[in-house]
C-alpha cells in the first residue's frame, strides 16, 4: 500500500495528511518543524512519497529528512503542475493557492473554477476552462481583521470567533463578531458574483479551516471542503511521479 504524506506549512498551523493510495486517512497538526517532529512521522507512517507547501521560513532540516527517507518534492514554481500559469511573475504565486488550483483542476477539470482558501488571507483563485491559473485577490482572514481592529485602535478589545453570535450586535464583542464574520461572507458572496457576471457558469470551491462555519452565511452554492488543498498537494504529487 502506497503511502504519500503530504506537509502544508501555512502562517498560523503547520499541517499534514495521510494518504494511503488515494484516500486521506488522517490530519496530523505538528507542534514545530524540528528535525525530531518530521522524523518521528516518517518513522511512524513510513511514507513512499512526501511533499512540502510552505509560505514560511520553515527549519531546513524539514527538507533533509524527507529527502533522506522518501521521494521528496517541494512544491515552487517550478513544479511540473496539472495547469499553466501564464502570468506575470509565476513565481511570485504561493505554494498554497498552486495547491488549490490543482485541487480545483482534479475535480473538475476544463471548467472555469474558482477556488476560495480561508486561511490567514483570504486567498481568491480562477482557473479558466483551459486549465490556466490567471490569478485572483488577496484579502485579509479572520484572524486579521480581528487583530487590525484590535491593533488600530485605543479602545476596541480583541476577541476570538464565536459562532454563535447575533446580526445585530448588542454589545461591543457581538458587533465585532456579525461585522468580521457577516463582512467576511458578503464580500466571498460579492466575489463570487463578480465573477459570475464575468465569467457565466463556474464551480466554487472553498476551503479551509472555518470553511464549514462559513458555508451556511452565504448565497451562492459552492463545493465545501476543508481539506482540499490537501488533495491538491496529492494530486501535484502524483503528476510529479
Amino acid at each position: 500500500m502506497s503511502i504519500t504524506i503530504c506537509f502544508d506549512f501555512g502562517n498560523t498551523r503547520l499541517k499534514a495528511a495521510v494518504f494511503e493510495q488515494d484516500q486521506l486517512k488522517e490530519i496530523l497538526i505538528l507542534p514545530d518543524d524540528n528535525r525530531s517532529t518530521i522524523e518521528e512521522i516518517v518513522q511512524k507512517y513510513k511514507p513512499q512519497f512526501t511533499i512540502l507547501s510552505s509560505v514560511v521560513n520553515h527549519q531546513p532540516e524539514v527538507e533533509d529528512v524527507l529527502s533522506s527517507h522518501t521521494n521528496f518534492h517541494k512544491l515552487s514554481h517550478l513544479t511540473k503542475l496539472p495547469f499553466s500559469t501564464p502570468v506575470g511573475k509565476p513565481e511570485t504565486i504561493g505554494a498554497d493557492r498552486l495547491a488549490l488550483c490543482a485541487a480545483a483542476v482534479y475535480l473538475f477539470p476544463q471548467k472555469n473554477n474558482l477556488a476560495i482558501g480561508l486561511g490567514t488571507c483570504i486567498t481568491y483563485n480562477f482557473i479558466n476552462n483551459q486549465n490556466q491559473f490567471l490569478g485572483g485577490s488577496i484579502s485579509p482572514g479572520l484572524e486579521m481583521r480581528f487583530k487590525a481592529m484590535h491593533g488600530f485602535t485605543a479602545k476596541l478589545p480583541l476577541v476570538n470567533m464565536e459562532w454563535h453570535f447575533p446580526l445585530i450586535g448588542y454589545d461591543t464583542k457581538t458587533n465585532l463578531l456579525s461585522g468580521v464574520a457577516w463582512g467576511m461572507a458578503k464580500e466571498i458572496d460579492g466575489i463570487i458574483d463578480a465573477y459570475a457576471e464575468k465569467y457565466g457558469n463556474f464551480n466554487v470551491q472553498l476551503t479551509g479551516g472555518d470553511t464549514l462555519h462559513f458555508a451556511p452565511l452565504l448565497k451562492n452554492q459552492i463545493f465545501a471542503d476543508p481539506q482540499l488543498i490537501f488533495k491538491g498537494l496529492y494530486a501535484i504529487s502524483e503528476f510529479n511521479r
